[in-house]
């Protein structure tokens, strides 16, 4: 298609967006709150993108419904929160409080909030973890003080990395490999070394030094799919949904964006949003001239295990010390599901290797696990699951607005304050509609404040 359409007339109070991940939906949200209409283009046939489910067995009715992998927030994602009530489903996330570690053996630590006020409400619980030594404990205690003392001071901190900014605060090999590492990866998909320390601290300044419930853990108690009831938002007759729908082309008229070039036919706006992944940009999009270069791809593996019996009693724990990072119990307890991010080490495995490597490595954790009889198994491997954000990445992330008029970005790779996360996704889609009500004269405002 030619980059440029003759003037074909614009739309009264359309807005076309691209992509229906969380971006694109939460920006949706937004624009049809404020009373203007929005059409949704998906290229697949479900919503969600990246934070999805679909039935393991398509087509027959007893098929379970399974996630690509678990996708679980903190108490600090007050925008992902915000989303799930406008779509009146933030009953269905349930928040934890404590956080079992289980090291190989089966030796578990518990960390949660206790009576202390914020920043010490852990210190207790923290005091007690079995799984790091004294030295350790007085280590980590003192980086998170020198993270409440100068986080948001220091400008230079977006050019190092988070491992590096460990090693010039002291931190231990032990404490780094079995306190920092779990939660950076976890949080960031990322390894210290590959994580600015910007995107690191960030983390730990509201989840482990903010108010207690910033730091709780909420896990979906439905599939995703379930969560997003775009029907139920307030304005949803305003919405528009179009799946397998690709937007091929953004179509100009004299330097400005006028809508979608779609199955050959233009679709005409007011505006147009992109909340596509950033290696889709230049393809629908080349007049923006973005460079994609400095973005690399973090891979997640999700495993999904069926038992005879439950192989544990716990909801959730994270494992130390193996390759699976975290463990999380559904369906009275047969039936888990296994993760492993910044998961570079599995990507070229057979399926048959990473499912023998996850039951015996669950073996190590529990000890009713060598007894329960795995029934069917299931590997999910996101290769362009997030971004890794690194050292100087910051610079490169671009605003909502772009240079061509009517055209704006959205997605967990644009500059949204935080690193790639559910959370990052729904602050970019509503930075996006906040830029698109701006441009139309009709100025409001959907980001809420990061908590204190």
């Amino acid at each position: 298609m030619p980059p440029n359409v003759p003037d074909a007339g614009y739309s009264e109070g359309r807005i076309l967006i691209a992509g229906a991940g969380l971006a694109g939906m939460a920006a949706a949200a937004a624009l049809v709150s404020a009373g203007f209409r929005v059409t949704l283009f998906e290229a697949k046939g479900h919503l969600g993108g990246r934070a999805c489910s679909y039935p393991l067995e398509p087509g027959k009715d007893a098929s379970p419904v399974i996630d690509n992998s678990q996708h679980i927030l903190l108490g600090c994602c007050v925008n992902l929160m915000d989303f799930y009530r406008r779509l009146g489903v933030a009953a269905k996330i349930r928040f934890f409080r404590e956080y079992s570690f289980i090291e190989p053996g089966g030796r578990v630590s518990v960390l949660k909030p206790g009576r202390l006020p914020a920043p010490w409400s852990l210190a207790a619980s923290f005091s007690r973890l079995r799984f790091l030594s004294l030295a350790s404990k007085w280590a980590v205690a003192r980086a998170l003080a020198a993270i409440r003392r100068e986080y948001g001071r220091d400008s230079n901190l977006d050019a190092i990395t988070m491992d590096a900014w460990l090693r010039q605060n002291s931190q231990p090999d032990e404490a780094i490999a079995r306190f920092w590492r779990p939660v950076i990866v976890s949080a960031v998909n990322a390894a210290p070394e590959a994580v600015s320390a910007a995107a690191g601290l960030k983390i730990f300044r509201l989840a482990f030094l903010g108010e207690p419930q910033n730091y709780e853990l909420g896990v979906p108690s439905v599939p995703l799919g379930e969560l997003y009831q775009l029907r139920t938002l307030e304005g949803a007759s305003r919405i528009e949904l179009r799946l397998r729908a690709r937007v091929d082309r953004v179509a100009l008229a004299a330097g400005r964006a006028i809508g979608f070039i779609s199955g050959g036919e233009l679709h005409p706006a007011d505006a147009c949003i992109l909340a596509l992944p950033f290696e889709q940009i230049l393809k629908v999009a080349p007049e923006l001239g973005i460079d994609a270069s400095r973005f690399r791809h973090s891979p997640i593996t999700g495993i999904h295990l069926w038992f005879d019996q439950p192989p544990a009693i716990l909801p959730h724990a994270a494992l130390l010390d193996r390759t699976i990072q975290w463990f999380f119990s559904k369906n009275g307890g047969r039936y888990v599901q296994l993760v492993v991010s910044a998961s570079h080490a599995l990507t070229h495995l057979l399926r048959n290797d990473v499912i023998a490597l996850a039951l015996r490595e669950l073996s190590e954790f529990f000890p009713a696990a060598r007894r329960a009889k795995p029934l069917r198994a299931h590997v999910v491997k996101e290769l362009r699951a997030t971004f890794e954000p690194a050292p100087g990445l910051e610079a490169a992330r671009p605003e909502s607005r772009t240079g061509i008029d009517g055209l704006f970005l959205a997605g967990d790779w644009t500059r949204t304050g935080w690193p790639a996360t559910m959370e990052g996704a729904v602050r970019s889609g509503y930075l996006a509609a906040e830029a698109v009500l701006a441009r139309l004269g009709a100025p409001r405002r959907f980001l809420l404040p990061d908590p204190v």
